[in-house]
């Protein structure tokens, strides 16, 4: 064996070759080939000079390709015999060479860490209620219904404001040092109540109010808040209520059943209570599946390659832009939304990665692997959750090898949780 292996830290490996009698004739016959098909030399076509003729012109340069290939080629062998899990790209140093002679280098590469988890066992969780509640769906059916609803006042003097009603107001800021900016103000102002449009604690504040009422509603501004002379700030908002409305929804019936692509009002409830059912059992799952980790990576400490980390972030970053992108963000404010917020990014990757290896490693120990068997299982979950034909998401989700394969990976850490949790106590 010409190399030996040292352990820089708990996911980083460095190799150190030694060969003391080299013979690079293999690897300068395949860089003179691969520099004779990129050349253009004067009097030939591209690709076709005398391959004697371009190793006298390019001969430094084809000995460098040629030792790099060596070089490559050895590491990438030691590897391979080693079964070492490497992450990203090696960095090769201390190259030493000698024509004819003697090579000697350094490859320093990240690898997927080595680690035991912490006996579990003991653990203990506390499983959200899977039960869909009639209020529940009261709330599903008016979403529906919200768009046939009409907005009209609401004539009883003693209401009170509540959440989901709409309120008409007058408004004005006035900051701690008794300015009233204009962009702090407005005249009949509608704003639904719990709709979360103003700042945090301002909708709560109005909550209560009759008709024709007056308060002064006291907020802070948040820290990350766009306006930097508003950020942290306390702000006493001086409120009127001029009226209240509600919106009045029309009873649903078998016609507006049809209209939302159901059969019936007995089609409509049927249909979305299963849909309702199956989200909130996997909302509960998912909660519990992040407790779970949280409790996991909190326990077990490891390195992690810095690699994955980065090429995580990547990920992060493209689904956050996908979703601010939607609320309205430009490119400009997504860069400075990064910016902003890159150690949460950074975090958030960490997390990921930290337990993408912990769930990778209890698959293996409970044996467990995706099959084509469970890839239609959660095809046929996907149609009863979202009532699309099953050939379309089948269509979907088979076509596009890597759609499939991220698919296959999600099913994997389903089935490892159905297993982990077992072997913990639930309840």
């Amino acid at each position: 064996m010409s190399y030996t292996i040292q352990d820089v830290n708990g996911c980083t490996k460095k190799f150190i070759f030694n060969f003391e009698k080299v013979d690079l004739s293999k690897e300068i016959k395949e860089a003179v080939v691969a520099k004779q098909q990129n050349s253009n030399l004067k009097g030939f076509r591209k690709g076709k000079a005398p391959l004697e003729m371009v190793q006298k012109l390019f001969g430094p340069q084809i000995e460098n390709d040629a030792l790099y290939r060596f070089i490559s080629n050895e590491y990438f062998e030691a590897v391979k015999k080693e079964n070492i899990r490497a992450v990203g790209y090696p960095q090769f140093g201390n190259t030493k060479y000698e024509a004819g002679k003697t090579v000697a280098f350094e490859a320093t590469v990240e690898v997927i860490p080595d680690f035991d988890l912490k006996d579990y066992s003991k653990y203990t969780f506390k499983k959200d209620a899977e039960t869909v509640t009639d209020e529940d769906f009261e709330t599903l059916k008016k979403n529906y219904l919200s768009s046939k609803a009409e907005v009209a006042e609401v004539t009883d003097a003693g209401h009170k404001l509540a959440k989901g009603d709409f309120a008409v107001f007058n408004f004005e800021g006035e900051k701690a040092d008794g300015s009233k900016p204009d962009n702090m103000k407005a005249q009949e102002y509608m704003l639904e109540i719990g709709s979360g449009q103003f700042i945090p604690g301002f909708e709560d504040g109005m909550i209560g109010l009759k008709k024709g009422d007056k308060k002064d509603v006291k907020v802070t501004f948040p820290a990350d808040y766009h306006e930097e002379a508003l950020k942290n700030a306390p702000v006493t908002f001086h409120v009127e209520l001029l009226e209240i409305k509600q919106k009045n929804f029309p009873e649903l019936t078998d016609e507006l059943a049809k209209q939302f692509g159901f059969e019936s009002v007995a089609d409509f409830t049927t249909k979305n209570k299963e849909r309702m059912t199956l989200q909130k059992k996997r909302e509960v799952q998912s909660k519990l599946q992040q407790e779970i980790l949280e409790k996991l990576i909190e326990e077990n400490k490891f390195e992690v390659p810095n690699a994955l980390i980065e090429d995580q972030k990547e990920s992060v970053k493209q689904d956050l832009a996908k979703t601010l992108k939607q609320q309205g963000f430009n490119e400009q404010m997504i860069a400075l939304y990064f910016e902003r917020w890159t150690d949460d990014v950074t975090q958030k990757a960490s997390f990921q990665v930290r337990s993408g290896l912990i769930l990778d490693k209890l698959a293996k120990k409970f044996n467990i692997e995706a099959t084509e068997a469970d890839l239609d299982a959660k095809i046929d979950e996907m149609v009863a959750q979202s009532g699309m034909k099953k050939d379309e998401i089948a269509k979907f989700y088979k076509s596009n090898e890597n759609i499939k394969r991220n698919l296959m990976y999600a099913i994997r850490e389903e089935k490892t949780f159905a297993a982990l949790t077992k072997e913990m106590k639930v309840s």
